[in-house]
C-alpha cells in the first residue's frame, strides 16, 4: 500500500489569492489524477486570518478597506482589484469586488473546522468563497453562516449551536500557532507531506508537478 499524499492549505476565507490558489490545486490535481499511476492526495483546509481586528459588519466596501484601513492610494487599489479579478477569471472564478461584503472571518474559520468533523469540509470551504468573492454573501454573521452550512448539507441547529458556543475556536486557534511554528506570515501557503512548502497561488501546473514528484517519492519508499 502506498499512503496518500497529505496536502495542508493554510488560507482565509476573504483572501482573493486563496481562492485562486484552491482552484488552482484542484485543477492540478485533476490533472495528475488523469495518469495511469494517478497519485492518492488528502487536501485538508486551516484557519488564518489575514485582519483578525476587521469588524463583523465593516462599513465600506473592499476599496474602502484596502485605501483607508491600509494606507492605499485609492489608484493603486482599484488597479490591484482589477488584476486580481483577471488572473481569477483565467482559474475560472468570476470575482465582483464591488458587492464583496468584508467581515471578519473568525466564524467562518469556526464553521469549516464543524464542517472537518462532519466530513463536509472541501464542500464548506468552496461555498464560502464562493459565497463572499461571487456573490456578495456575509460570511462573518451566524445567521449567514447557518444558512451557508445548510446549503451544503449540514444541520443548521447543530451549527448554530456550534457557532453560538465557540466549540471550535481552540481549533482555529491551533492552526494559527502552527502556522506560526512554519514561519508562515502570508497565505495561502501549502505544507506537502509535512515537508515541503509551496507559498502563493501557483499555476495549475505547477501543484500538477508537485502531485506527480511526491507520488513517484511515495511509490519509491514503499517498494522499499
Amino acid at each position: 500500500m502506498t499512503d496518500p499524499i497529505k496536502i495542508d492549505v493554510w488560507s482565509d476565507i476573504a483572501c482573493p489569492w486563496c481562492y485562486i490558489g484552491k482552484r488552482n490545486l484542484e485543477t492540478g490535481l485533476a490533472d495528475a489524477g488523469r495518469d495511469e499511476d494517478a497519485p492518492e492526495v488528502e487536501v485538508v483546509f486551516h484557519s488564518f486570518e489575514l485582519s483578525p481586528d476587521t469588524p463583523v459588519d465593516f462599513d465600506g466596501d473592499e476599496l474602502d478597506f484596502l485605501a483607508v484601513h491600509k494606507g492605499m492610494p485609492r489608484e493603486q487599489v482599484t488597479a490591484m482589484l482589477d488584476r486580481v479579478t483577471g488572473i481569477a477569471a483565467e482559474a475560472g472564478l468570476d470575482y465582483h469586488f464591488d458587492i464583496l461584503k468584508h467581515t471578519n472571518t473568525v466564524k467562518a474559520h469556526e464553521l469549516l473546522h464543524f464542517a472537518k468533523a462532519n466530513g463536509r469540509q472541501h464542500e464548506m470551504a468552496e461555498r464560502l468563497m464562493a459565497a463572499y468573492f461571487t456573490e456578495g454573501r456575509h460570511v462573518g454573521r451566524i445567521d449567514d453562516l447557518v444558512a451557508l452550512a445548510e446549503e451544503v448539507g449540514l444541520d443548521g441547529a447543530s451549527v448554530r449551536e456550534a457557532l453560538d458556543s465557540g466549540r471550535h475556536l481552540d481549533d482555529v486557534r491551533a492552526d494559527q500557532a502552527q502556522a506560526a511554528a512554519y514561519g508562515i506570515n502570508g497565505v495561502p501557503f501549502f505544507v506537502v507531506d509535512g515537508k515541503y512548502g509551496v507559498s502563493g497561488a501557483q499555476p495549475a501546473e505547477a501543484f500538477a508537478q508537485i502531485a506527480r514528484q511526491v507520488w513517484a517519492e511515495h511509490r519509491e519508499s514503499a517498494a522499499v
